[in-house]
């Protein structure tokens, strides 16, 4: 890959089995140095967090993007390599009508939801596509509310993943605010709560997942937020406003990305969690200690070993008998898939909506994505169902080529990141448990990869400023996958 620029556009030229293209430079998502990332095969993956497109076409082969990259016209003469005009967007194929359905319902508006409406249009899908989503907002980038927008770094218009127009000019018809109170399979519709009635011929459940609730004394008053939605951060952003001393309860991602976030704010932090360890049974042992002394440099104080019991207008009391100043509490103790609707319709659940690996449900016209299915993991034979933002929108995508009839099976090594303060922690695969754990480097400095072992195989690698060998060992799992197959 060489950089450099077609007209003043930042631009790649590519070398890749034994031709020359010429790509943008920068990826579509949060605009990273695709020069520093990884080529595999015809494709290239961005390294901040695993976007991927072709260098063919530049479209996007794997979530996080949405958008495709420029692509300009490659020509050799005398040895040379000559970039010329930029390309247009590859024409949609028309797909073969007499197969597809009349119309397509997606019950959700977050990642897989979103996904799987402009997968829909991508694909060249006619028909009618109506999404629906219990936030009030268009969908927008959920990863992002505990991370710079809690922090005041990004503003509310950035947000929203595409604008209203974008809906409008695809022929999605998107109504926010509104919940499904019913399906009847047998007669393919549904009633909404403001009492219309919908009928579908594929529908698409991604009602994602909700907030565990403290069930404590006094958690239920004003100052004690959650955080999943828009509104559950613009809450706490309007609170954090007049707050000096706040308690985060829970010690996981969601936990510690707020801390940092409110501790950018300015607000005195207290992290109370029952383990020895912050995120122990997600990254081990020492990456948990590597955080909580980057969050006990920024003036974070962790109160482990314990749980809050009560809480009051000013204080949290802690089972350890303590008691915390806090006029804003916070708790990210985990959520569960949202599986009212599939429970009410009869479809087949157990910790999530159950799913082959083509997504369908236990009904044929149902499918599922995102943190409410639980799909089958290719390398263990076992269901799993995993809470990541990129791995919803992949899901999404597939389930709507297979609403389509195109027969994709759902194999993918999940990826997610977090960013806290300035430290990003990368994730690979997946490993509910691990009998080994190798470091690589050293998590005291931030430059290291942990990798987690079951039996003899890797199953996940964590990394920490290494963004290339992230890169490098999702490329290696993936490789394991398709042997699994």
């Amino acid at each position: 890959m060489l950089a450099g620029h077609v007209a003043g556009t930042p631009a790649l030229l590519v070398s890749a089995g034994g031709e020359f293209f010429a790509i943008g430079a920068k990826c579509t998502h949060y605009g990273g140095s695709l020069v520093e990332g990884l080529l595999v095969e015809k494709a290239i993956r961005c390294p901040l967090h695993h976007a991927c497109f072709s260098v063919q076409t530049g479209e996007v082969l794997g979530a996080p993007a949405l958008d495709r990259l420029k692509t300009w016209r490659v020509e050799q003469q005398r040895g040379r390599v000559y970039v010329n005009e930029e390309l247009p967007a590859p024409p949609i194929t028309k797909l073969a009508s007499q197969r597809l359905p009349n119309s397509v319902v997606i019950v959700g508006g977050g990642g897989a939801g979103q996904a799987a409406a402009e997968t829909l249009r991508r694909e060249g899908y006619p028909g009618r596509i109506t999404m629906l989503a219990s936030d009030p907002a268009i969908p927008y980038d959920r990863p992002n509310l505990s991370k710079d927008y809690l922090a005041g770094q990004a503003k509310p218009e950035w947000m929203p993943l595409r604008p209203h127009s974008f809906y409008t000019d695809n022929g999605i018809d998107l109504r926010t605010n509104v919940r499904v109170e019913k399906i009847d399979r047998d007669a393919r519709d549904f009633r909404l709560s403001d009492g219309t009635k919908l009928d579908y011929d594929a529908l698409l459940l991604a009602t994602g997942a909700d907030p565990v609730r403290l069930q404590v004394p006094g958690a239920s008053l004003p100052h004690v937020c959650q955080l999943r939605t828009m509104n559950d951060a613009d809450k706490l952003i309007g609170l954090s406003r007049q707050a000096k001393n706040c308690v985060i309860v829970g010690a996981g991602f969601i936990g510690l990305e707020c801390a940092a976030s409110l501790r950018t704010r300015g607000l005195a932090v207290h992290v109370v969690a029952p383990s020895q360890h912050p995120l122990q049974h997600a990254l081990g042992e020492e990456l948990g200690d590597m955080l909580r002394h980057l969050h006990e440099t920024n003036g974070v104080t962790f109160h482990l070993g314990t749980k809050v019991i009560a809480i009051e207008a000013r204080q949290v009391t802690l089972a350890n008998g303590s008691r915390l100043d806090a006029d804003l509490v916070v708790v990210g103790i985990g959520v569960r898939p949202n599986v009212d609707l599939a429970k009410t319709a009869g479809l087949d659940e157990d910790n999530g909506i159950i799913v082959n690996h083509l997504l369908e449900t236990s009904d044929p016209h149902i499918y599922a994505a995102g943190d409410v299915a639980r799909w089958i993991d290719p390398r263990s034979g076992s269901r799993t169902r995993v809470e990541h933002w990129v791995v919803a929108q992949r899901m999404g995508a597939t389930a709507a080529r297979n609403i389509l009839g195109l027969r994709h099976p759902f194999a993918v090594v999940p990826f997610f990141w977090s960013q806290q303060y300035d430290v990003a922690v990368k994730y690979v695969g997946h490993a509910d448990r691990w009998d080994r754990l190798e470091i690589d480097g050293d998590p005291a400095t931030h430059d290291c990869a942990v990798s987690y072992w079951q039996e003899g195989s890797k199953l996940a690698v964590a990394t920490v400023g290494r963004d290339l060998q992230s890169l490098e060992s999702e490329a290696t799992l993936e490789e394991c996958l398709k042997r699994a197959r």
